[in-house]
């Protein structure tokens, strides 16, 4: 295995605007590369030293989608039940229709939550939502907050395209609803604690505070300090959003993919999904309607399946895997996961508004960890 190209693409990325990052490679338990550059901390003082934690933003939808699929292998969910099965508020939803709005024709399901067909927005300061902060006096917690998501048209019919969405934030309340346990219990009783990890979280506290690695804004060709609370996916401190409201570091959530890239077992033998499971998971779910709107996003050679990017097409998009999937962040962090090869990978930084690394810092870690990994 050759890592040099690796490691110094990595060294390049601080005065490429990234000021600090983390990235590891396993494969079968075992940690084959590891290299830091930059520092965590506003003033460059503090050379980045691997137990940083970070605002994972969007890289929590892949442990709340394991969370639905962990249900939906026991039987407990099944991908194509309705939503309002298990959240009422979603038994009577409404649709934009050009000017106008209208009844839904079509009923929303678990699968078109975890595959960004819902019909749903991003829309964090709609109505609703401002509406249960305010009567909550901001204590609105996770089930209410989502409830008032479902007074808001959807965009489209369920299951006719592929919009970005709070879909991951409902599907959260859903995997309540079934578990019968608040999300972030359900989280660290079904994955976490059986991974033996302790970091993640979805709120700061002085430990984890002091642990943060300092968080930037991207302003054209500057970048800009931000507040360490700056995560506006969490809707009050009451809120655990399943689509972009954790914390964690670089270390541990190598490890979460690690065991996902090793048919769901982790390094002790713990079996936190079964393989079909996976394999289901990692399924292309989007029609070709979909699959445009998806490839507005630039992911070459992916489609999207049950709440991950998938890798369909070897042609495009460099070196890899087919049915390599994962995804990524608000702020830069990068998950990905290669059943075939018990091949894994994690990124963190902490810079928001930088359509560079998705770009071109992403696929070109990708592609020097396969070049890697060459003439073995």
């Amino acid at each position: 295995m050759q890592w040099d190209r690796l490691k110094n693409f990595i060294d390049s990325l601080p005065s490429a605007g990234v000021p600090g990052c983390d990235m590891i490679v396993c494969r079968d338990h075992e940690v084959l590369f590891r290299h830091m550059a930059g520092n965590s901390d506003a003033e460059g003082k503090k050379p980045i030293r691997g137990d940083e934690l970070y605002w994972l933003f969007s890289c929590t939808k892949v442990l709340t989608t394991c969370a639905a699929m962990q249900l939906i292998g026991q039987g407990k969910l099944h991908p194509d039940d309705p939503v309002s099965m298990y959240l009422p508020a979603y038994g009577s939803l409404t649709v934009r229709d050009g000017d106008t709005v209208r009844p839904a024709k079509r009923v929303m399901t678990v699968r078109h939550l975890m595959s960004m067909q819902s019909g749903l927005s991003y829309e964090l300061s709609s109505p609703s939502i401002l509406s249960a902060i305010k009567e909550s006096n901001g204590k609105a917690d996770t089930r209410t907050l989502v409830d008032a998501m479902a007074q808001e048209p959807l965009s489209f019919e369920p299951g006719t395209d592929f919009l970005y969405s709070l879909s991951h934030d409902v599907l959260a309340a859903v995997i309540e609803a079934v578990s019968g346990e608040r999300f972030s219990e359900y989280l660290n009783r079904h994955i976490l604690e059986s991974l033996h990890l302790k970091d993640f979280s979805f709120s700061l506290n002085d430990q984890s505070r002091a642990r943060l690695a300092a968080i930037y804004q991207r302003d054209g060709d500057s970048l800009t300090l931000c507040s360490q609370d700056s995560n506006n996916y969490r809707l009050t401190d009451a809120y655990e959003s399943g689509g972009a409201g954790l914390l964690g570091s670089a270390e541990e959530y190598a490890c979460f993919v690690d065991a996902l890239a090793c048919g769901g077992k982790g390094k002790d033998g713990q079996q936190i999904l079964d393989p079909e499971m996976i394999q289901l998971w990692s399924a292309n779910q989007l029609t070709a309607h979909s699959r445009h709107s998806f490839n507005q996003w630039n992911r070459r050679g992916y489609s999207y399946a049950l709440g991950v990017r998938t890798r369909v097409d070897l042609s495009v998009g460099g070196p890899g895997s087919l049915g390599e999937f994962g995804w990524d962040g608000a702020a830069g962090s990068y998950a990905m996961i290669d059943p075939d090869r018990h091949l894994s990978a994690f990124f963190a930084m902490h810079v928001r508004n930088f359509g560079y690394v998705y770009d071109v810092i992403h696929p070109t870690l990708r592609g020097l960890i396969y070049e890697g990994l060459q003439g073995e």
